[in-house]
């Protein structure tokens, strides 16, 4: 889980507009970072969370006050980070918010929770190889606590998808055997068929050939010299 541990807490350099107003919480923001660097989180907290009673919509107080409850106030720090990601203009620290907010969800167990922060982190950083890497693993993580990649309904879906396309190749291979029973039936027909025509065509070629010979006997009797016997009267 070191991936995890490493979060992204780098102090936003970048202030706001210059009023009266604004100069005093951009002020707090700069008391709160000198405690952050230091490792004291509570004050760094305080001073934070000061420029907020000053400026509701500064955004880097709202991300920096995260970071600094992430330790002992995951709970506290993820409505920071959430306010800020949806405040917040800049991509770049858009997506940092929303990376943290992966961070406690995936610490917490959260997989579904942690890939849907961490992809709308990528969305505003595609660069962010640390994201993306921490998403992989959220979406491993989030496969095998559902049961090795798929939900209970997910399955008992696939379970009847898999019966449905049983029976379709059972009664495809019915289907596929009444066809070949019927082209066997068909193919028998056709040759009894071709028995009777070929015996009829036997039977004929006979017939024309008897027919023939007695043509031909006839024929060459009747070209033949009559001969008349002549018998004695006696």
């Amino acid at each position: 889980m070191n991936i995890i541990r490493n979060i992204l807490c780098a102090l936003a350099a970048i202030l706001l507009a210059t009023n009266a107003m604004a100069q005093d919480d951009r002020q707090f923001v700069r008391n709160g970072n000198k405690y952050f660097k230091r490792g004291d989180y509570k004050k760094a907290e305080l001073e934070y969370r000061k420029a907020l009673s000053v400026n509701e919509n500064n955004t880097q107080a709202l991300y920096n006050r995260g970071c600094a409850l992430m330790q002992d106030s995951p709970d506290s720090a993820l409505a920071c980070f959430n306010q800020a990601g949806k405040m917040e203009t800049n991509k770049i620290r858009k997506a940092w918010a929303y990376h943290n907010i992966g961070v406690i969800y995936h610490a917490n167990q959260q997989y579904d929770q942690a890939v849907e922060a961490y992809k709308e982190a990528l969305r505003n950083n595609p660069k962010d190889d640390q994201t993306r890497y921490n998403l992989e693993l959220a979406k491993r993580q989030q496969k095998e606590q559902n049961g090795g990649g798929q939900s209970k309904d997910q399955n008992q879906q696939d379970q009847n998808k898999d019966k449905k396309d049983q029976n379709k190749d059972d009664q495809k291979d019915k289907n596929e055997q009444k066809k070949d029973q019927q082209q066997d039936q068909q193919q028998k027909q056709q040759q009894q068929q071709q028995i009777s025509d070929d015996n009829a065509e036997r039977l004929l070629d006979a017939a024309i050939q008897e027919e023939k010979r007695t043509q031909d006997k006839l024929n060459k009797a009747m070209q033949q010299p009559r001969r008349r016997i002549l018998q004695k009267n006696w």
